[in-house]
Formats: structure tokens, sequence, C-alpha cells
């Protein structure tokens, strides 16, 4: 229910508890609010009763926010993203009553952050647009659960979210590994950097690595995105590259990547970045470490099944993407062949003279 203004009056919209909707409109904003605050009379039948309709929703998107971080400030992903996007909706929404937030105004809210360059100066993806709707959208339902107001906007329209395409496949072959970690102006941000390459765990799953889950030449790890647990085992390289870190660090915190006051790392985005601009590698992030370790793993003669159990994928659809750099490894090892047949067969030829037949004499 709610009072919006519409042009030069003021509309009373709310539905009767029969769930028939009711439009009024009004000159002045205090006749709407007054019929608002009436009591009115519902005839059932022979019945007749008043009701109280309900006040009007002047609840704002800034109480919303409030009462959405103290309800899911706890959230696993809350710190690493949520509260961000959070942050940017508070900047295009704050003051604004919710009720008097419509569809347009979404989906015109929609349009500006793909025309929004990032603090980077690159496009902002499909996937940033749709988790920036999808929390608002995700918002705006709790909104209708409590109370503050009568219909999600989202709902008046067709879906605000764009399909994705997550198909994406880039990984570094060897001279940029190389590259990259020798273009590293820091230890954390090229054992980080390695690690990721050597186990193919995701960005927030090594910056949380603490050394009590290292244990028996396995990483175990309980929180993940999945919410299933798993272990991976630590091969040579990555063992060494422990040892390092211990003998570094002389073991003075919990966490295996921390700072020199034993902290962990939130992020290594800024040293990340400059080593890629060091290196000259172009379109590349660090969740593309992950595809890095699948792509080598298969190519050098990994299973896929044992590919999806490593990298904790529910199914194989998403493993099967490096199913293709497993057929042509095969093809590259069939070429390891080469010679075993040729000689012989080039000699049989030399061996071999065709003549023509003798005449047949006549007469």
């Amino acid at each position: 229910m709610a009072i919006r203004k519409r042009g030069n009056s003021w509309q009373l919209d709310y539905f009767d508890p029969n769930g028939k909707r009711v439009r009024l409109s009004f000159k002045r904003k205090k006749d709407a609010e007054d019929e608002l605050a009436a009591p009115r009379v519902l005839v059932r039948g022979n019945q007749t009763r008043y009701f109280e309709k309900a006040k009007a929703y002047t609840t704002t998107f800034d109480e919303l926010v409030k009462d959405y971080r103290e309800q899911y400030r706890d959230q696993r992903c809350f710190k690493e993203s949520k509260d961000h996007v959070i942050r940017s909706l508070e900047k295009e929404f704050s003051g604004r009553v919710l009720a008097d937030i419509s569809y347009k105004d979404l989906e015109q809210y929609r349009t500006k952050l793909r025309r929004t360059l990032t603090r980077y100066g690159t496009v902002r993806s499909v996937a940033s647009v749709n988790r920036t709707m999808a929390c608002l959208r995700h918002m705006l339902a709790k909104a209708v659960e409590w109370e503050m107001i009568e219909r999600n906007p989202f709902g008046s329209g067709k879906t605000l979210l764009a399909k994705e395409n997550n198909k994406r496949f880039r990984y570094l072959d060897q001279d940029e590994i190389d590259r990259l970690i020798g273009s590293c102006v820091n230890d954390h941000t090229r054992d980080v950097i390695a690690a990721a390459i050597n186990t193919g765990m995701r960005r927030q799953e090594l910056l949380s690595l603490k050394w009590d889950q290292i244990r028996g030449g396995f990483i175990y790890l309980s929180k993940t995105k999945t919410g299933e647990a798993r272990q991976i085992p630590i091969n040579d390289d990555l063992a060494e590259l422990f040892k390092d870190i211990r003998k570094r660090s002389h073991l003075r915190s919990e966490y295996v990547f921390c700072d020199n006051k034993g902290k962990s790392f939130k992020e290594i985005k800024r040293s990340f970045h400059a080593a890629l601009r060091c290196a000259g590698i172009e379109d590349f992030r660090f969740h593309d470490l992950r595809h890095t370790f699948a792509s080598h793993f298969v190519m050098r003669g990994g299973s896929i099944k044992e590919l999806q159990e490593l990298l904790g994928h529910k199914t194989l659809t998403m493993t099967m993407r490096y199913a293709h750099l497993s057929q042509e490894h095969k093809k590259k090892a069939v070429n390891l062949l080469n010679g075993l047949t040729a000689s012989a067969r080039h000699n049989c030829h030399k061996s071999v003279t065709f003549s023509k037949s003798p005449k047949t004499a006549t007469g």
C-alpha cells in the first residue's frame, strides 16, 4: 500500500481484504493520507464489519540496508563481495522510499551499471552487473517479507538478469608462468601465485589457508564455495614452497600467507596486476590461475574425473571444458611414434622395381 505522486495528483494504491486492487487520486497529499487512515466498511454477504487499512509504506532504502546488513553480515561472502555491492546500491538509492522504487527505476539502474566503467577503466562484465542486480532483488524480496513494502518491483516485468557466458577459457603457458612469477615484486604474491598454479585453489581458499590445514601430504579444505570439504594432494614443488615459507616466516602466524605482523592478506589485487603488467600478460584474472592448474593437469595426463575431485566441482559439466585439452594431448602423444614405420616403408619402396611385361611373339 502506498501513496505516490502521479503528475499533478496523489494516487492511493492498495488491495482491499477481498484482494481487489483500489486506486484513488487526490489533488492534495493530505487528502490521500486522510483517506488512507480512515476506517472503511467491508460487506461480505449479510455481514458488515469495519477494518483499518494499513499505514502507508514509508520505509527508506537506508533502513532496509541497516536491517539487511544486520541479518546477513555473518555470511561467508558478505565481507568479500556483498558489502561492496551494497555500498554501491546505497549511493544510488539512499534516501529513497522503498515503495517509490519502480521497475523502471531498476531497469534504468541496470543500464547505468552497464555503461559505467570499472575503477580499472574496463567495461563492466555481465556477471558483475548480474551480481549487483541479484543482490538488490534479494534485498527487496526481504523487504516484502519484513513488511517494509507490499510487493517486489522486480516482479513487475521481465527478468533484469542477463545471460552470462561462463565459457571463458584462459590459462598460462609455461613461458607466461615463468614471466609472471619472475615479475612479482614481493615474496607473498609470488608464493600465492605458485600455490594457486600447483593446487587450483580459489583465491580466498589460499589467502585464508592455515598451517593446521596442511598435514600428511594433503591440504584439507572445509569451507569451500560448494560447501563440501575436499582434500588436495601436495606435490613436490608445493612441499618445497611451504618449507621455504616456514623458514622465512619462522611460523609466527597461524596463516600460511601473512604480513610482517602475522595477519592474513585480504587481497593481493594490486601486486598481482602489477606483476601481470610487468610480465606483459593481458586479459588474465586471478581465477584463471585455477584454469592454468586444470589445463596443465590434463595436458600432462591427469584424468577428468580426478580433476573434478581436485577442483571440487559437484558435477562433471564444469570440468568437461578441459576435455578437449586431453584430446589434443593424445594427438601430440601419438606423434611420438613418428618414424617407427616410415624408414622401413621407404626402404621397401626403393627395393621394389617395376618392369614392363615381355611381348608374346606371333606368326
